[in-house]
């Protein structure tokens, strides 16, 4: 990070942007590009879980590569300046590597889309 200044570096800020964001990032290699798709989640205890369909392109690109990164970010406002390059943004974002684990055990598949619902406000699934 250029400016270290700003970084983030307290765990509870980080896990309070989790929290609060709708949004997450997940980065993969696709054969040596990249790859970038946005989904759902949900974050409880140190574990991201993600929301996805059993196929399609992520699954594919995971199961040959699982390392990843996802990132997160809640933006406040532009600030605006005088030139283009004085231009800005009040951001905060948290970016996270990791290696993706595909969970396979029906009550753990419940647990983690009952943590996803529960990410946005909604009930958990009694089955």
């Amino acid at each position: 990070m250029r400016r270290h200044d700003h970084e983030i570096t307290d765990r509870s800020e980080m896990e309070s942007l989790l929290n609060e964001a709708t949004v997450c990032r997940l980065g993969c290699d696709d054969d040596g590009r990249p790859y970038i798709v946005p989904l759902s989640f949900g974050y409880r205890e140190g574990v991201i879980y993600l929301h996805s369909a059993h196929e399609g392109r992520k699954i594919t690109v995971l199961q040959m590569n699982p390392e990843c990164c996802v990132e997160f970010d809640e933006c406040h406002d532009v600030v605006r300046g005088k030139n283009a390059c004085s231009w800005g943004m009040h951001y905060r974002s948290v970016i996270c590597m990791g290696r993706a684990n595909f969970v396979t055990d029906p009550e753990e598949k419940r647990d983690g889309l009952n943590c996803i619902l529960n990410h946005y406000g909604i009930e958990r699934l009694s089955n």
